[in-house]
């Protein structure tokens, strides 16, 4: 018996960090896949799960999580991340 798990949360923060990233703010930054991978990391940690079975529950979580309100508090959540992550790297 498989179980499919998905975390709307992870979702959604991976997509966030990648607009950010690509916007202005942080041309700067690096982009590397570690970097990323760490900022990914260290938000989701900050940050409760959603996690869904079926593709309606997923789609009943994204809903919910996005709005302006939500949106801006995960984005606050992720920039702190880019920052630490941009202060201690872990990449070669």
């Amino acid at each position: 018996m498989s179980k499919k798990l998905v975390n709307v949360m992870e979702e959604l923060v991976e997509t966030l960090v990648t607009v950010q990233m690509l916007g202005t703010d942080y041309q700067a930054f690096c982009k590397c896949e570690q970097c990323r991978t760490d900022i990914v990391a260290l938000s989701l940690n900050t940050l409760p799960s959603h996690y869904v079975t079926t593709e309606e529950g997923r789609q009943n979580a994204y809903n919910k999580l996005n709005n302006k309100d939500n949106l801006k508090w995960i984005n606050k959540r992720i920039t702190s991340a880019i920052h630490v992550v941009a202060k201690y790297p872990r990449h070669k």
